[in-house]
């Protein structure tokens, strides 16, 4: 087992380099499933998540190369639809895109029901209502779900019930290969979904709108090979910005695209933290004092949901009550009593969490409980005089390139130690 120990109360001073975003990677990545070609995708971060979407390419037919850490080559040409193994589609919740890949290339995709993060429903009922749209019978049975065409996916217009990065993303890969013109509305509008888009429009699809509400994909025939970079992670220059705010530091973060981050930019000067853009950075000095303030997550360009328990932190930290409500999933919040256990003083009512600030957090043992949680206490240790544990950071690994590498090359006193899993009882002599 491994853990984090973390010595905080230091500012964090310095630069810091963002790597790929993990939302735009997995689907990228698994989308080069629709090729019959060779795809070299650049700037993907060096998480678990994108290990395991190579591992289930692998486990289908594909050839991977590693050019770098971060550079991959992906030769899809001997894939095999319906292959994909369960023990590791269960990892993540982004391995549900692979559905969308075998229904395009193929006709026919039998996936193991996702895994990844628990956080509350999260239904893939969106997916299944487009895949069905599109043509295709579906099933789900014994924890598997089945689809399949007799005669290949034919183009609709759809109209999603609620936004949905994920149904949005899977539609546009399965449509890809679709015959006519596909119409999805009340689309997501993510980052991500667009910089997908970009990916399968070099290698020859023809998809319009991403980035809106309405996104209009024309199917094609084949798809072809191209060199493709991923772009920044919004999520993580965003756990970096809060870092700063959160310890007083200053913190020059690189690589990102200031426009994606407008809405955590603008919630942390509301705060107090004074916020600088430049062309492909964003430079973040902390206040003395934190503001309190009023805090929903929503849906692109609202404030991410991925942020909302780094968020968290801030408002334990800021001078009098705030109010956090999560826009997006049923219950986000299970991180809540880890932060307790630092003597953040929150309460948690259905969707809503009533913080009252104020009071420095205590060093203390802790745990991730997710990914992103796992952020958020990492950045409360990092906040508290004293020595913090943080276990279960498979999770953060799962999402944050290199996390502990880049902290302490801005001053941050942390250190990944394996421990045994079990202690030997002691003998007499």
């Amino acid at each position: 087992m491994e853990k984090y120990i973390i010595r905080g109360g230091r500012p964090l001073m310095g630069d810091i380099e963002v790597s790929g975003m993990k939302n735009a990677a997995v689907p990228v990545i698994l989308s080069t499933v629709l090729l019959d070609d060779v795809c070299t995708l650049e700037n993907l971060p060096n998480i678990l998540d994108v290990s395991y979407s190579l591992e289930i390419l692998q486990s289908m037919g594909a050839v991977i190369k590693r050019i770098n850490k971060n550079t991959v080559q992906i030769d899809t040409r001997h894939v095999k639809g319906g292959s994909s193994p369960y023990d590791l589609v269960r990892k993540m919740r982004g391995s549900y895109y692979i559905m969308g890949a075998e229904l395009g290339r193929f006709g026919y995709a039998n996936v193991g029901c996702p895994g990844g993060c628990d956080f509350g429903v999260r239904p893939i009922d969106q997916h299944i209502k487009g895949f069905r749209a599109l043509g295709a019978q579906v099933n789900v049975d014994g924890g598997y779900l089945e689809a399949k065409t007799t005669s290949g996916l034919r183009a609709a217009h759809l109209f999603f019930d609620k936004v949905s990065v994920g149904a949005t993303i899977n539609v546009i890969i399965a449509a890809t290969r679709a015959k006519g013109t596909t119409i999805i509305e009340n689309a997501a509008r993510e980052p991500h979904v667009v910089d997908l888009a970009n990916f399968l429009n070099s290698c020859g699809a023809r998809i319009s709108g991403a980035g809106t509400d309405v996104i209009k994909i024309r199917g094609v025939d084949r798809l072809y090979g191209c060199t493709y970079a991923i772009i920044p992670d919004m999520i993580e220059a965003g756990t970096y910005m809060i870092a700063a705010a959160a310890t007083k530091g200053r913190l020059h973060i690189r690589n990102v695209i200031p426009k994606h981050l407008e809405s955590i930019s603008a919630k942390l000067e509301e705060m107090g933290a004074q916020i600088q853009e430049f062309d492909d950075s964003v430079l973040v000095s902390g206040p003395a004092s934190l503001s309190p303030t009023d805090v929903r997550t929503q849906p692109y360009p609202g404030l991410p949901t991925d942020v909302h328990p780094q968020i968290c932190v801030l408002l334990c930290l800021a001078q009098g009550v705030s109010y956090l409500t999560e826009g997006v999933w049923d219950n986000r919040f299970r991180y809540v009593e880890e932060l307790k256990r630092m003597g953040a003083q929150i309460k948690v009512d259905g969707k809503m969490a009533i913080i009252e600030g104020g009071q420095p957090l205590s060093a203390a043992p802790v745990q991730a409980v997710d990914l992103r949680a796992g952020a958020a206490v990492v950045i409360a240790a990092l906040t508290a005089n004293g020595r913090s544990e943080v276990e279960n950071i498979f999770h953060i690994e799962r999402g944050y390139d290199d996390m502990v590498a880049k902290l302490r090359g801005v001053g941050a006193d942390i250190q990944r130690v394996a421990v045994p899993d079990e202690y030997p009882l002691e003998t007499a002599n």
